[in-house]
């Protein structure tokens, strides 16, 4: 089994659900007493907050390019990055690093191509609902439409996040307000949702929802595993089995 090494803290909360999920999954498929071989570097996400406000992503670069090298001498094999906006300075971390990275947009985008649809909704923080980085890869790597909510409604929703579910508070009015978001990216086309924070599959469920949702942080944590009890040489499948991102149409 290869060693997992997980940049996390961003925010802790959804990192012990990568975790959780990921011994889980480790556990299933091994059975027996078997868990993952994981070391999570978890960062100060405040200080990481604070250069996402004031556009220092060299700064915010750095800490994680900090966290993966650290890893890198703890004997990891690989690395994660247990959020979907600090995927911007991806590419960076892992050339600095000078380890393999798993790409959670990668991993999402190959789900979707799974699923059969073409045009699916995003929501998450601001940086990934109004920045190129993710969904002009979605497109122009995988051919996905992307489809956002309007400025008033990204700021909604980048609030639940930030305020809320960072700190670990699930409230009933944010989740109708979501809900309602993803209702209009229906009514515009979209045909699934990306839940594109790591901390949304805390508020949002397959229950609440009529079609695909696709929630970043178990399918990110799903492909670790493939990558970890891939067989020496064999390339592991960088999507879900469809396990816990599917909702029922």
């Amino acid at each position: 089994m290869k060693v997992i090494g997980l940049i996390g803290g961003m925010s802790w909360k959804s990192t012990s659900e990568y975790y959780r999920i990921i011994n889980e999954l480790v556990a299933e498929r091994l059975g027996g007493l078997h868990s993952a071989r994981l070391i999570v570097y978890s960062v100060d996400f405040d200080e990481i907050r604070q250069a996402q406000r004031q556009a220092r992503w060299d700064d915010a670069t750095a800490i994680l390019t900090q966290a993966g090298v650290a890893l890198k001498q703890a004997g990891v094999d690989f690395l994660l990055i247990g959020t979907n906006t600090m995927h911007k300075v991806a590419d960076a971390v892992k050339e600095r690093v000078g380890l393999p990275l798993l790409d959670i947009v990668d991993v999402t985008a190959n789900a979707i191509i799974k699923s059969g649809l073409g045009t699916v909704g995003l929501l998450g923080s601001r940086f990934v609902m109004e920045e190129s980085f993710y969904k002009e890869k979605m497109e122009k790597q995988f051919g996905i439409k992307v489809l956002v909510p309007k400025e008033e409604e990204q700021a909604i929703v980048d609030r639940v996040i930030f305020d809320e579910l960072c700190k670990g508070k699930v409230e009933a009015s944010s989740r109708r307000d979501c809900v309602r978001i993803i209702a209009k990216l229906v009514g515009q086309g979209a045909q699934g949702i990306i839940l594109g924070c790591t901390e949304l599959p805390l508020l949002i469920q397959p229950n609440d929802m009529h079609i695909p949702l696709f929630d970043t942080t178990q399918l990110h944590a799903e492909a670790a595993v493939n990558r970890a009890l891939a067989s020496e040489g064999e390339d592991a499948i960088p999507y879900s089995s469809g396990r816990g991102h599917d909702s029922s149409m």
